[in-house]
């Protein structure tokens, strides 16, 4: 968990790029207007309009409580472990709450609340010290229901003397006053997609730093991220550069070499879903818009996988397919 352990301080000295990396589409030489389906059959076809994620780097899990021991907590999402970890909280965590996740930029926010009627019981915010204006004692934090201001409180005397943007974990209640000031960190492991439903959303931009069996250690503004390449990553190398994005169900990698801006190789990981009854292209989500691929070089690899199954498609620079894979 050290990666995160100075994770504010991290995003507020790494410098780091926070556009998207440029989708497939905006590389690919239009075809000309006359190209027959069999002329353009390793291309795909956008069926539904692009989805945007806002934010890089932008987390949103919903998660459940799988270990506790005080000051840890060990959490299963559908993407993976997370871990929440702190010296001054996190104390009191039951397997009858959910928690909910963000990271926004420079924002993080965690929340507790009983499954049984979703009341609150503890809401952290972090990021870098701000105040509503000038001279208030009220503290303005972004959520994920927006920008709010929260009253200092009893820790008026603490907060007050922080200067902008020294980063500040907050712990608030549903009167917008903050109740404690706390440190925060988490561990974030992703793993194969689980099946089910999922509200999991995720962009990341980083560096690939470290390769190990078939782990990627992917360093970037949030800290180190450890990957599991069994998500349907292939023959990714360190130094490169990976944009990682989790759709509900659907994952989507980029890998690029360093100090470029145009991937070299896109991995599209998603449930199997035929567009038609004879078999002959695949619906996955990209974050140009959900498209279909022709299945003319993944008859191996699909043979015998049921519609739902995760299958793995690899496209090249020109987003072109190169190869189908089953997922591990």
């Amino acid at each position: 968990m050290t990666g995160h352990r100075r994770f504010f301080q991290v995003l507020a000295l790494a410098g780091f790029v926070c556009s998207a990396t440029p989708g497939f589409a905006d590389d690919e030489p239009r075809s000309p207007d006359n190209t027959t389906p069999a002329q353009s059959d390793a291309r795909a076809e956008t069926v539904t309009d692009p989805a945007r994620i806002e934010a890089n780097p932008s987390i949103t899990l919903k998660a459940s409580v799988w270990r506790t021991k005080p000051g840890i907590v060990f959490l299963k999402t559908p993407i993976g472990l997370l871990t929440l970890s702190s010296k001054t909280t996190l104390k009191d965590f039951l397997a009858s709450q959910d928690i909910f996740f963000w990271i926004h930029d420079t924002h993080l926010a965690v929340e507790i609340r009983k499954r049984s009627n979703h009341s609150l019981v503890h809401r952290y915010l972090s990021g870098p010290f701000k105040r509503s204006g000038h001279g208030e004692n009220t503290l303005l934090r972004w959520t994920p229901e927006g920008e709010r201001s929260f009253d200092f409180g009893a820790h008026e005397r603490l907060l007050a003397g922080l200067p902008e943007g020294n980063p500040v974990t907050v712990e608030v209640n549903d009167n917008s006053t903050v109740i404690g000031v706390h440190d925060l960190q988490f561990d974030l492991q992703i793993g194969p997609i689980a099946s089910g439903e999922s509200d999991a959303q995720l962009l990341l931009t980083g560096t690939v730093s470290k390769l190990k069996s078939n782990f990627i250690f992917f360093r970037t503004p949030v800290g180190m991220v450890n990957i599991n390449a069994k998500i349907g990553i292939k023959g990714a190398k360190v130094g490169q550069t990976l944009t990682l994005r989790i759709h509900h169900r659907n994952m989507v990698a980029d890998l690029a070499a360093p100090n470029t801006r145009s991937p070299a190789r896109r991995f599209l990981t998603g449930p199997l879903e035929f567009a038609s009854p004879d078999h002959a292209g695949i619906k996955l989500w990209t974050p140009d818009g959900e498209q279909i691929y022709r299945t003319d070089r993944g008859k191996s690899a699909l043979a015998g996988l049921r519609e739902g199954n995760l299958i793995t498609i690899e496209l090249n620079g020109q987003g072109e397919v190169v190869e189908f894979h089953r997922s591990n």
